[in-house]
């Protein structure tokens, strides 16, 4: 029986962590510092919970079946299942999450040089997803180019600008905005989902799966323990970069007052800390945390469509590259707009089928409870969303003041509730027939 050593385990949990290191998890943290001030703790633990908590425990639920979302998915229905799924997949790769990988690391790293034009990120976008389609359409070398060589580089990377925000800070730390000084740790939780991490989880788990496959490891018991080592080394790494440049973004208040973004607020620290050094340093860093994730979410898309759609995997490799090449090139503000209604509407649904995964066992029937409850939180996270992105003109003066939906969880309540009352019926009804016979 095969086993991997301590060096695979170990370049596993580098993948694992390189795959959810992208675009967001670099820019949004600073910002969230930067705007918390001195609630940026409190900021910083609802923003872990997201960013860090619900990812780690999505692989392990992941792993538990096999690596594959259908499954996970399989109380709510074939049909519903695949819908989720495939929006999942969608979001975070060539809608969002790939294209904006793109983007960020264009204009953090080049843009400053080149202007923001249309022809200097086409070029640049067009050899970045060149390089990511090279990459992509050797899936089964994945570990060995991911695991061995960009993630380490990555982490020497991160774990220089993380070291000098606590050894080098910028400056003292300044107030806090209003919505942080009214409510920093749900601000926080909400800026979680903008990292995707959760999403990416869903998406990544069936690549985490292969990676250990490749290796020759084919024990159920043997790919769940090793995908959950993945997911606890990925987690401690993010921890740490978040806490980082959290500490980067709080103390930037002199340098970077009125920042609209994080990346704003990463290249002013970088350009104080090191100079005229640190624009190269930054801009390297970004494209290496881009590309990484770029590489995981068009392998794991294409993964997954060529199950389900008479394509093969590298055609779809292809179209995807291409897909994000054109997406990428409407720019970095538009993706954000775009992006952000729709995570707030289907993240809580994701997060709801994670959750009860775990409590399977507890359910005469997991259909009875699943459905209805993960139904709940995306009419719900739907209302969230319609407020984020200003058009909810026509809503109902009630739906503005359910509990939490100032801080944009108004649909935690009602799902808790939902599962109580459907937790009582299950139990009145018993065992579905099918069971029983």
């Amino acid at each position: 029986m095969n086993v991997l050593k301590g060096q695979d385990i170990l370049a596993l949990g580098f993948m694992t962590f390189a795959l959810f290191v992208g675009a967001g998890n670099i820019i949004f943290p600073p910002i969230v510092g930067l705007q918390s001030g001195p609630h940026v703790w409190m900021a910083a633990l609802g923003f872990l919970i997201t960013a860090v908590g619900l990812p780690v425990i999505t692989v392990v639920a992941l792993a538990k079946v096999g690596g594959a979302m259908d499954t996970l998915s399989h109380p709510i229905g074939r049909v519903a299942g695949g819908l989720l799924a495939a929006v999942c997949y969608l979001s975070v790769g060539p809608l969002f999450a790939t294209p904006r990988t793109a983007t960020v690391s264009f204009e953090v790293g080049l843009a400053p040089l080149t202007g923001e034009g249309a022809l200097p990120l086409f070029l640049y976008s067009l050899v970045y997803f060149l390089v990511v389609l090279v990459i992509s359409l050797y899936p089964g070398k994945l570990l060995d180019t991911v695991g061995r060589f960009l993630a380490p580089l990555k982490i020497i990377a991160l774990a220089a600008l993380g070291i000098a925000a606590f050894m080098l800070p910028a400056g003292p730390i300044g107030s806090a905005e209003p919505a942080y000084q009214a409510a920093a740790f749900s601000q926080g939780f909400v800026n979680g989902y903008l990292t995707m991490d959760t999403l990416g989880a869903l998406v990544f788990g069936i690549v985490i799966v292969n990676a250990i496959r490749s290796r020759g490891v084919q024990s159920p018991r043997l790919i769940t323990r090793y995908a959950i080592i993945a997911g606890l080394i990925a987690g401690v790494g993010l921890a740490l970069v978040y806490i980082s440049l959290f500490r980067l973004g709080a103390g930037s208040h002199d340098i970077a007052a009125g920042a609209s973004n994080g990346a704003a607020v990463l290249h002013a620290y970088v350009q104080h800390t090191f100079g005229s050094l640190g624009s190269t340093f930054l801009a390297v860093l970004i494209a290496l945390a881009c590309l990484v994730t770029a590489v995981g979410l068009t392998c794991a898309c294409a993964e997954y469509f060529c199950r389900i759609l008479p394509l093969s995997y590298r055609s779809l490799v292809i179209i995807l590259a291409a897909f994000s090449l054109l997406v990428s090139n409407l720019g970095l503000t538009k993706l954000i707009q775009f992006s952000i209604p729709v995570l707030t509407a289907i993240y809580p649904p994701c997060i709801v089928l994670v959750a009860l995964s775990f409590c399977a066992s507890l359910w005469r029937s997991q259909t009875r409870i699943v459905a209805p409850v993960m139904v709940i939180s995306f009419v719900f996270g739907i209302i969230d969303a319609l407020k984020g992105a200003k058009l909810d003109a026509w809503m109902p003066v009630w739906m503005e003041h359910l509990p939490l939906a100032e801080q944009g969880l108004a649909w935690l309540i009602p799902s808790v509730v939902m599962l109580a009352a459907m937790a009582v019926l299950d139990r009145l009804l018993g065992k579905p027939q099918e069971a029983m016979a």
